[in-house]
């Protein structure tokens, strides 16, 4: 299951894993998006699940105790933030059926191999009615336009990602029997230019750099 896709897409996370977590240091950006989440998801149900989980700093944010991740450095600054994290894939989660109340996904379906699949394995682990929370960018974003213009420069950290619009995201979660219960959109400020805290607005928005959906499995 753990193909040359998700070996080269984690090897960056894995090799820069201090670079990447030093990137929330009193990040501005990091604080208007956990402001987002926590006022669509107040509380995140218990036992929660972050997939992409990465050094665990939305996850210690939102209190996810549990998470999985390809690349192994960066679990090691999960696990000292309380997370336990284990080395796993989201198309092949290593836990029993009916497990966790909460799933969240934040920044990862870009990366994903196969988000079907993923989405097919949150549903098995998730408990009748649990919520799968999903934190993305819209590729029609100006954010989105940017990580693209990323992408295409071989930018290490997005040269393997690909990027949706809410409509493919919303037909993802429709497909496999997730229902749309809320939504917030932020980050309306230009990428390089945020210099001040937004307040999330209802709804998905296109335009908006993040977007936070919580879906209602079957």
């Amino acid at each position: 299951m753990v193909t040359q896709h998700w070996r080269d897409s984690s090897a960056v996370f894995h090799n820069r894993a201090e670079e990447y977590d030093s990137w929330f240091d009193e990040s501005l950006l990091f604080a208007i998006e956990t402001t987002a989440i926590r006022g669509l998801a107040r509380t995140i149900q218990p036992p929660a699940l972050e997939i992409g989980v990465g050094p665990g700093r939305f996850a210690e944010a939102l209190g996810s105790r549990f998470g999985i991740d390809p690349a192994s450095s960066p679990l090691k600054k999960a696990g000292s933030r309380g997370i336990l994290a284990c080395q796993a894939i989201g198309e092949a989660l290593p836990f029993r059926d009916d497990s966790f109340a909460t799933i969240s996904l934040f920044f990862t379906l870009c990366f994903l191999q196969d988000p079907t699949r993923v989405l097919q394995e949150s549903q098995r682990v998730l408990q009748k009615n649990g919520y799968l929370i999903l934190g993305v960018v819209p590729a029609t974003s100006a954010w989105g336009k940017n990580l693209q213009q990323k992408k295409v420069q071989k930018h290490p950290f997005y040269r393997h990602a690909h990027f949706f619009t809410l409509d493919q995201v919303k037909s993802l979660l429709a497909n496999q029997g997730f229902a749309i219960k809320a939504s917030v959109s932020t980050l309306y400020q230009c990428p390089g230019k945020v210099l001040h805290k937004e307040e999330s607005r209802s709804g998905m928005d296109e335009q908006a750099g993040f977007v936070v959906l919580m879906a209602q499995a079957p």
